[in-house]
């Protein structure tokens, strides 16, 4: 454990929250996670347990132990009054997180991190939703996923945010067998999502410009870098939705055209084609093209 961090909240019990909650859980700390609707409550509840088992499965541990240290609460206040962290993981949408922020600020002891795990937001588009005294004690602390396999956690303060304060974060992020990659500057996307975004808004305008089919970008990628997905693939596993979110950021801070987000990818949106969470994105769920064997078999690509 951390000095100074013994209960972590999570405020968000989506598929993000519920992955850091568990990951937090099965290292040791006490765990809380909040969220407005209960209905996701829910469903937070059982995808903790889910990423958890699979923890235990890998790593051993108590289960029963490791669950009964993580408690969910549809009261935020309630979720709050002892959490040393808090990390929301909302929809990426300044917006939102500034009023999230905001009611966490007001239900938080005074001495409480607020931390956001936010793709690319920098904090310091959030920080003003907070008391002058809060700004301090915000940052960025964006997991990326799965944890198992890319266990590293993107860390970057916000104007105010000291250096106890960073480092307290990242010797956390150490705690729970995370790599911390540190952001010195404010950098839109941080360290590896800005080098992902640059990759994936190109990949996009190839697509959006009928220069190469996805599945074929995909195939190089995968080739290329190794990993299990490409590019699209990945897009699916975020959410298009969110990749959407993220692009219009970009495009609306950067203000140039070639950051415009494509109106394929806004369809997608519109019509409910969001990835792996509601079955059909890029690729349809579960079972995408490109965990077969023949989506690399030369004899039947093309």
């Amino acid at each position: 454990m951390t000095e100074g961090i013994k209960t972590v909240a999570i405020v968000g019990a989506g598929f993000m929250g519920s992955q850091i909650a568990s990951r937090a859980a099965v290292y040791g700390y006490d765990v809380t996670v909040y969220d407005v609707s209960t209905d996701q409550l829910k469903k937070g509840e059982e995808m903790t347990r889910f990423f958890t088992e699979g923890h235990i499965d890998a790593n051993g541990g108590d289960l029963k132990e490791v669950l009964k240290s993580t408690k969910f609460f549809d009261d935020l206040g309630k979720a709050l009054e002892d959490a040393d962290l808090v990390i929301e993981a909302v929809s990426e949408d300044v917006e939102v997180k500034k009023k999230v922020f905001a009611r966490i600020d007001e239900k938080a002891p005074p001495h409480t991190i607020i931390g956001t795990n936010s793709s690319s937001l920098p904090v310091s588009k959030m920080e003003d939703a907070v008391s002058t005294s809060r700004k301090e004690r915000v940052l960025n602390i964006h997991f990326a996923s799965p944890i198992p396999q890319r266990n590293y956690i993107e860390i970057m303060g916000g104007s105010k945010t000291t250096y106890d304060v960073i480092d307290m974060a990242v010797e956390w992020s150490k705690s729970i067998d995370c790599i911390p990659l540190v952001a010195t500057k404010e950098s839109m996307g941080f360290v590896v999502n800005r080098v992902w975004h640059s990759a994936r808004r190109d990949a996009l305008k190839m697509w959006e410009d009928g220069i190469a089919d996805y599945k074929d970008i995909d195939r190089g990628w995968i080739k290329l870098t190794g990993m299990q997905a490409g590019i699209f693939g990945a897009i699916d596993y975020i959410g298009v939705d969110v990749v959407y979110a993220i692009e219009k950021a970009y495009f609306e801070e950067k203000g140039e055209e070639r950051f415009r987000p494509p109106e394929g990818l806004k369809a997608m949106v519109d019509r409910g084609d969001l990835g792996m969470k509601t079955g059909k994105g890029f690729y349809d769920w579960p079972e995408p093209e490109f965990i077969k064997p023949d989506f690399l078999d030369p004899k039947k690509c093309g």
